[in-house]
């Protein structure tokens, strides 16, 4: 199964960027999208960030995951 996963960006340089989830920050390509900025919500899938969505959707989710139980 595939998952992508909402994350913050934070910082940007060049076509890469520093994106955070749940306080843990991962570097990850932003070459497929146009206009990202640091601030920007962004779905992340394999390393690249795939999609841009807006902050109100992006908490939704990350709620949704974190109330995901552990097994």
């Amino acid at each position: 199964m595939c998952l992508g996963v909402p994350a913050k960006i934070v910082r940007i340089e060049g076509k890469d960027a520093i994106a955070e989830v749940g306080g843990i920050r991962r570097e990850v390509s932003i070459e497929l999208l146009n206009d990202v900025k640091e601030g920007d919500y962004v779905i992340i899938h394999a390393g690249f960030a795939i999609s841009k969505l807006d902050e109100e959707e992006a908490e939704i989710m990350l709620d949704f995951l974190s109330n995901i139980p552990e097994e």
